[in-house]
């Protein structure tokens, strides 16, 4: 299994493929905004030209976050049956989640700019003013320029449940804060995965090294189709540096659950990759988020 990734080695963030336990560099390409900046047929030639590149370890190198500059990470709601059925349990207006799971146009909204987002190893959080607070595991498309599909990569849609239950348009405080969204840092390229339709997606939790939580869906299961969910989302802007888009979540906890610092969360999307967090203070994510802060002009 390979995935494109971005990696610090030397001190020099670089972009490259890792496979075999070993990270080679694309060559010619500085950021992965700047990959996912033209069309799949470009960067899918940038990447297969790291083959001739030479091989470092991957234990030499740390995986960074799979985004950077102006890529934007999307998330859709409401796509499994099993989401609209918790959303109209937990909230207080039950009838706008029933009836977008059957419209035409679907939920979408912004979920983290590239700084925010955390990878692998890295803190995620509870807001202190949430009660209700679950991993949401996901399969999150990786999109280019031109609106197709280069790969693949597992996505925990944070959410503090309770908050968008009391109104709908408290969403963005449900959704975006320190720590609530975290991917893993190998991206799949889509060419690589057999069929994006039909893939087990499996979320864990553990509570003092006890499983607290698990539960396990199928992409076949999703309501709308990845390609429905990308044209929705470049129908009326455009995205210079690609975008993430996470594509809803089919394993929701029941209301008495709720994640707690010191959890552990692992999400697997076969064929794609697995993604561990450890959830932290919301501090912690803060901390984690400010290393990532751009400090000269962002492309």
């Amino acid at each position: 299994m390979t995935h494109v990734v971005r990696y610090e080695s030397g001190g020099v963030v670089l972009v490259g493929v890792l496979g075999d336990g070993a990270v080679r560099p694309v060559p010619g390409v500085g950021s992965m905004a700047e990959l996912l900046g033209g069309d799949l047929a470009g960067a899918r030639s940038a990447v297969e030209a790291a083959a001739g590149e030479p091989a470092v370890p991957v234990g030499e190198v740390r995986l960074l976050p799979p985004v950077d500059g102006l890529t934007e990470v999307w998330a859709s709601g409401v796509t499994y049956e099993r989401s609209m059925d918790a959303r109209v349990e937990e909230s207080q207006v039950q009838d706008v989640y029933s009836r977008v799971y059957a419209a035409d146009r679907p939920e979408l909204f912004l979920k983290s700019v590239a700084w925010r987002v955390v990878t692998d190893g890295e803190p995620i959080a509870v807001r202190p003013d949430s009660a209700v607070t679950v991993p949401e595991p996901e399969l999150a498309a990786v999109v280019t320029a031109t609106a197709e599909v280069f790969g693949y990569t597992v996505c925990d849609d944070v959410s503090s449940r309770d908050i968008e239950g009391e109104n709908p348009l408290y969403l963005p405080q449900a959704k975006i804060y320190a720590g609530s969204c975290a991917l893993a840092p190998g991206i799949r390229p889509a060419w690589e995965v057999p069929d994006a339709s039909a893939l087990t997606i499996d979320v864990r939790v553990t509570r003092a090294g006890a499983p607290v939580f698990a539960g396990s869906t199928s992409t076949a299961r999703m309501h709308r189709s990845v390609a429905d969910l990308v044209s929705h989302l470049v129908a009326a802007q455009d995205f210079p540096a690609g975008a993430v888009l996470s594509t809803g979540t089919g394993i929701v906890p029941d209301l008495d659950f709720t994640l707690l610092e010191g959890d552990e969360v692992q999400v697997t999307v076969e064929h794609v990759g697995i993604l561990t967090n450890p959830v932290g203070t919301l501090e912690a994510a803060r901390t984690a988020a400010a290393r990532r802060v751009p400090s000269g002009p962002v492309r």
